[in-house]
């Protein structure tokens, strides 16, 4: 990964203007009980806990001598100093610590502060016009090998003489942790770690050190950390506790320098036990003024959403489709069945639409065998599909017996059991979709439709329901608190729509509501050719369509009572979750 100067360039903003303002007024601050600027550089002491080969350390000492040579020029001018003259650099690479586990990394990270060393005297000896004695030998650099997790950072560096604290700690989430580094979150959040991605544990740590001291951090992080389930169990605790986020970078992509360009997700998060005013957000190019960040990086107020089984508010309950866990042998593409049916007419009566998000989204068939309520003796005919019963159980038993699969092995006809579903017509809500599109495409099954398992299913919901699901209102929700993959939107029941406020409309605003959500339909239907994907790509989606959701959000927000001309996504996401804590009362 390259150093990332997002991260270290808020911690040294107010440094940088305190230079500026010494360089056109020095006489105001030296007078100061403070101190000069000089002061204020050389007495900070940076502690990077997961440094790697040093680019955060190398980084920060390379801004801060670039301050303190902005100083030199303003004490010296164009002056040539002539004779013996002390040493007037005094930013050291003493004043800078890290902690890595990789031997090797250590190494290059103190070499790597070393070489900054060098290439910064250079500079400085280009402003006051001499050669400045310099021994590699004699530097020094407090880059010490260990697991920062397990060890104490008060012997690294003693918390009364940090100042910040900085870095990307490794991007490794909770499905890929492994045996070792699940023992490490453990024993930092005392059991209570959940799903929490590796990253978490040195916000907990960190918090933990600065603990009673004017210490400030800024990690870059995998934004995984500041969505979804993950908010609650990192930043309900951290909060409670006092840490304040004090400024923050949004979702932006960090690209590795590798040949593959692997491209990271990234947030960057500022945060101490201090009241720093003005808050900032960071968001693209954009500079928000905060009165609060919360855990989502939202400006509003420390609300934390979790997991409900069922829904706030008194609407149709979503439940997850059904995963096959067949080998691909209960299910069909349009070749299959073709095939199936011209070897075995009879099979058609046991034969059902199977609807995934994939080929919901691009408009693709699959079917699925649904042999729910087939009986033995009629099994025994229909030899075609026996012959893929057969083969699915013969592979449910191949698999770990601690598996679904293998649970599965005595009802190879069937796909994993769901008991809550019922055949009758059901939103569809697909699980992952582009975060690009303005709004999710949900959309009505018809009865007779199996759901795979990467839908959810809102069954008996009406086109009431299926409007306000599909307006601007339920997107900026869906976007504030769904998980990501990606960036693409993950859209879970029990965190999203189990916990979305729904509007009280009046009769006349419902059946607004109903009216326009019919619209969107029939716009959909007016381009048969095309898929969702073309339907609601912001490049092709077609004039009816967005003007029939353009009246779909008016009818909505109508219902809510917000202002349409003049609310804004984050003010709308403010006002839900004041009524989100209304509710959870």
């Amino acid at each position: 990964m390259a150093s990332c100067p997002k991260c270290v360039s808020p911690i040294l903003t107010g440094l940088h203007d305190t230079v500026k303002r010494y360089a056109t007024t020095p006489k105001k601050f030296e007078t100061t009980q403070t101190g000069t600027p000089f002061d204020c550089i050389i007495f900070i002491l940076l502690l990077d806990p997961a440094c790697g080969s040093g680019n955060f350390l190398t980084e920060t000492y390379i801004s801060l001598r670039r301050l303190e040579n902005e100083l030199l020029k303003e004490k010296y001018g164009v002056q040539i100093l002539m004779g013996d003259f002390d040493n007037p650099v005094k930013v050291s690479i003493g004043q800078f610590y890290g902690i890595e586990i990789n031997d090797f990394a250590v190494a290059v990270a103190k070499a790597a502060l070393w070489i900054a060393e060098a290439q910064m005297l250079q500079e400085t000896e280009e402003i006051v016009h001499r050669t400045i004695e310099f021994l590699p030998i004699q530097s020094y650099s407090h880059i010490v090998e260990g697991n920062a997790l397990r060890m104490d950072w008060e012997s690294v560096l003693p918390r009364d003489k940090c100042s910040y604290i900085m870095g990307n700690p490794p991007f490794v989430g909770n499905a890929r942790l492994s045996d070792e580094q699940k023992q490490d979150r453990q024993k930092i959040f005392v059991g209570n770690g959940g799903d929490l991605d590796y990253v978490a544990c040195w916000y907990k740590k960190a918090a933990d050190f600065m603990q009673g001291e004017n210490i400030r951090c800024a990690f870059v992080s995998t934004n995984s950390i500041c969505q979804g389930q993950q908010v609650t169990p990192l930043w309900q605790p951290l909060m409670n506790e006092g840490i304040k986020i004090n400024f923050a970078y949004r979702t932006f992509v960090w690209d590795s320098e590798s040949t593959l360009k692997a491209h990271v997700y990234c947030v960057i998060v500022g945060f101490s036990r201090q009241d720093l005013l003005p808050t900032f957000i960071y968001n693209d190019k954009q500079k928000i003024a905060a009165d609060n960040i919360n855990g989502y990086l939202l400006n509003a107020p420390n609300i934390f959403v979790a997991k409900r089984k069922t829904p706030l508010c008194d609407v149709p309950q979503v439940i997850k489709g059904f995963q096959p866990t067949d080998n691909g042998y209960l299910i069909l593409d349009d070749n299959e069945k073709q095939e199936l049916l011209a070897q075995e007419p009879p099979a058609a009566e046991w034969i059902r639409p199977f609807i995934s998000a994939k080929e919901y989204i691009h408009g693709k068939n699959r079917w699925c065998l649904w042999l729910t309520d087939m009986k033995p003796h009629i099994l025994s005919k229909l030899t075609k599909i026996k012959e893929r019963v057969v083969a699915c159980r013969e592979w449910r038993l191949k698999q770990p017996k601690t598996g679904d699969a293998y649970k599965l092995r005595d009802i190879p006809m069937l796909m994993r059991p769901n008991g809550n579903f019922q055949e009758a017509p059901f939103i569809i809500i697909p699980l992952h979709t582009g975060e690009n599109r303005r709004y999710i495409p949900f959309g009505f099954a018809a009865k007779g439709t199996i759901p795979g398992n990467s839908i959810s299913l809102a069954i008996g919901a009406n086109s009431y329901h299926f409007g306000v699901l599909c307006s601007n209102v339920h997107m900026a929700w869906t976007r504030a608190v769904c998980g990501r993959l990606e960036m693409r939107y993950r859209y879970t029941s029990d965190l999203v729509y189990n916990n979305f406020p729904w509007p009280n409309p009046t009769d006349k605003q419902k059946a607004t509501i109903e009216t326009t959500a019919q619209e969107i339909l029939d716009a959909r239907k007016k381009y048969p050719d095309s898929s969702l994907a073309d339907l609601y790509d912001p490049a092709s989606m077609p004039p009816e369509l967005t003007k029939a959701h353009q009246a779909n959000d008016r009818a909505v927000m109508a219902a809510y009572g917000f202002d349409v001309k003049s609310m804004t996504e984050a003010e709308c996401v403010a006002r839900l979750m004041e009524m989100y804590v209304e509710l959870t009362k």
